[in-house]
């Protein structure tokens, strides 16, 4: 059964968090309170985490996954910008934003886009997945908790425990979360295309 952290929503403990990204770096999918749903993070280096992560949810190969950043320097790490890109990003970060990136070459092939070898890229505005992050030795990779067949993603930890409690090797636990997913911005295309619409305002963007 999924493990179950209950965690300060701002001043989260530190041991807890240690204990969660031990179980991620182990191979495990943990659900994660972020600034706009729960997630499912697992480690971005480990195959049959991201194959499990895809199958929890139902997602092809073509459905992009998401890379959860501490900051802008990481960023650049994972994804090739430029300086309009930059300076977007640089606007609406950390936030509820989802950006599609041009994969650099750190990010293992099987896990951006198999045909546009791209990625999506996020630094999260919440307490406890920033300090994941700062706990986890391997990078993450991360989608929004919508169950399969659902247009709406779970928000209630102990729901999301008690439905996914033989696939999830965790659930940190900070409250109900917001029912709203990210606003995914493609930034490959010119001018950029708003994918899906969700928690971020474009407007706050200049986009329409």
């Amino acid at each position: 059964m999924a493990q179950l952290f209950t965690l300060h929503p701002q001043n989260p403990q530190i041991r807890l968090l240690k204990q969660a990204a031990q179980l991620i770096d182990d191979g495990g999918l943990v659900a994660v309170p972020t600034d706009s749903s729960y997630a499912i993070v697992a480690r971005l280096d480990d195959k049959n985490a991201a194959d499990k992560l895809r199958k929890l949810r139902g997602l092809d190969d073509r459905h992009h996954l998401t890379l959860l950043c501490r900051d802008l320097t990481e960023i650049s790490q994972f994804a090739k910008l430029d300086n309009a890109q930059f300076r977007m990003i640089k606007q609406a970060t950390p936030g509820p934003w989802t950006f599609i990136l041009d994969a650099s070459k750190e990010v293992p092939k099987r896990v951006s886009h198999p045909s546009r070898k791209t990625i999506g890229i996020r630094v999260p505005d919440h307490p406890i997945a920033h300090a994941l992050l700062e706990q986890s030795q391997f990078a993450l990779i991360s989608t929004t908790l919508i169950p399969d067949g659902d247009d709406e993603p779970l928000t209630d930890p102990e729901d999301i425990r008690q439905r996914y409690q033989h696939e999830l090797a965790a659930v940190l636990d900070a409250g109900v979360c917001p029912r709203e997913a990210t606003t995914v911005i493609d930034l490959t295309v010119s001018p950029p295309q708003i994918v899906r619409r969700g928690k971020g305002d474009p407007a706050a963007l200049g986009l329409e």
